[in-house]
């Protein structure tokens, strides 16, 4: 199950993406360009620091981040790139199933987020064709 064409050839899983799409997410909330903090990424997603950790190393041995020892990771062009359409891919199902279906903002949220990793990339890319031309915009947040 993977969400992107990239995602699926670097074999990402799940949380890999998740932690891809926290990074690109804090980086526009907080307006980051200097990385981003573990903590605030153990925050976010509600895991450890170790946890960070093991991720930003497997992140790292993608060549989709990096960081200097206990510094700030910084994401790659590469690593941007996937944790960005990954958040686009978030943002259009939820605000489809706001606006389409009347689901309640957290629950939509919640089940973007699993919807977003659950669907085959091909029918992701239909279904986001789909949306864009029914006029479905993506609101930030």
């Amino acid at each position: 199950m993977e969400t992107t064409a990239t995602s699926g050839e670097l074999h990402l899983t799940m949380a890999n993406e998740d932690y891809l799409e926290c990074m690109v997410r804090i980086e526009r909330e907080d307006g980051e360009e200097s990385g981003v903090r573990s903590v605030d990424i153990a925050n976010r997603l509600g895991v450890s620091k170790a946890s960070v950790n093991k991720a930003v190393s497997v992140l790292k041995g993608q060549g989709l981040v990096e960081q200097s020892h206990y510094g700030r990771v910084m994401l790659t062009a590469r690593g941007r790139e996937i944790g960005s359409a990954i958040w686009y891919r978030h943002r259009l199902i939820r605000t489809f199933l706001i606006q389409e279906l009347g689901v309640a903002f957290e629950r939509a949220d919640n089940e973007a987020c699993q919807m977003e990793h659950a669907l085959s990339e091909d029918t992701m890319q239909r279904w986001m064709a789909y949306l864009e031309r029914e006029g479905i915009v993506v609101v930030d947040d």
